[in-house]
């Protein structure tokens, strides 16, 4: 892969889970940012330990060579939270314009389970037709926002939402503008659709509208005890469902093709979220490193 075009960053999600506070929370902020930049990345995304001053973070990050690419923001379009979702919407834009971020991930929350105790591959949110207009309606509005500071509006497509499936990321795409991107996420694809072809399958039909990408692994014995014990999204996460690429099922050298036959160009974010206590997040971040740097020669 072109080392111009592409860049590398972990997310601290796997050092602390926002979700779940309470994995990981002796990891601390500055432990988080060493430990990524000592296993060779040179991003990251935005975790809730994290100062939100940029003159606080920049020089944190600078001295450790390290650059913010993207943090989650959450989206209320379908619930009717317009005018609320947009405020927060600029102030979160100009924290991420400020630290020389040029992508905002979002995800679409309304009647979202992925932060409940409910089944995640049998009660997932279905949107109605009013919910997907809103959604595509404030999307639209967002990427144009998001335009005129030469940034750009992505959906993460995600479990125990509704665009989840390789269906709603075809009708959310359709719904809405070029200029709104897709967050693609290996590991989410293949956790809803199963199946290594139909999660490259978006990869491939997207890749002119995808300005950033997840890297994630999936253990296929997780999903199948999460499945068949009905679990949720975070207890599959405690579980161990994802880890970091080159250590689960998913082959990620056809990804790593596509984007670079594309022409690909952006972040690569290794973002898998584990238990640290069960899984080192230092081990895990050097051994992503490995992986990548043996498959791509980045």
């Amino acid at each position: 892969m072109n080392k111009q075009n592409v860049k590398l960053a972990i997310a601290p999600i796997g050092w602390t889970n926002d979700d779940m506070p309470e994995l990981g929370s002796e990891n601390t902020f500055q432990q988080t940012v060493s430990e990524m930049a000592l296993a060779g990345f040179s991003g990251s995304e935005v975790g809730s330990k994290y100062p939100r001053d940029p003159a606080v973070l920049k020089p944190m990050l600078e001295i450790r060579g390290l650059e913010i690419c993207n943090a989650w923001f959450s989206t209320f379009f379908a619930n009717g939270e317009k005018a609320k979702t947009i405020d927060e919407f600029v102030n979160h834009m100009n924290f991420l314009h400020a630290m020389g971020a040029r992508v905002i991930g979002c995800s679409e929350q309304s009647k979202s389970i992925q932060g409940t105790t409910l089944a995640v591959l049998e009660e997932k949110p279905i949107f109605s037709d009013e919910e997907w207009r809103l959604t595509a309606e404030g999307y639209n509005q967002l990427a144009q926002i998001a335009a005129e500071k030469g940034m750009r509006v992505c959906l993460h497509h995600h479990m125990g939402t509704a665009i989840q499936t390789s269906e709603e990321i075809d009708r959310f795409m359709a719904l809405t503008d070029e200029r709104v991107g897709l967050l693609y996420d290996t590991g989410h694809a293949y956790y809803s659709e199963g199946s290594q072809e139909k999660m490259l399958a978006v990869l491939e039909k997207y890749l002119p509208r995808i300005p950033h990408v997840h890297l994630k692994d999936v253990r296929d014995e997780v999903v199948a005890e999460v499945r068949a014990q009905k679990l949720s999204f975070l207890d599959g996460v405690k579980k161990g469902t994802f880890t970091v690429p080159g250590d689960g099922v998913i082959d990620f050298k056809p990804v790593f093709k596509l984007l670079d036959e594309y022409g690909y160009q952006g972040w690569m974010v290794v973002e898998a979220e584990q238990d640290p206590a069960l899984a080192n997040p230092f081990e895990y971040a050097v051994k992503a490193r490995k992986y990548i740097r043996e498959n791509t020669g980045i």
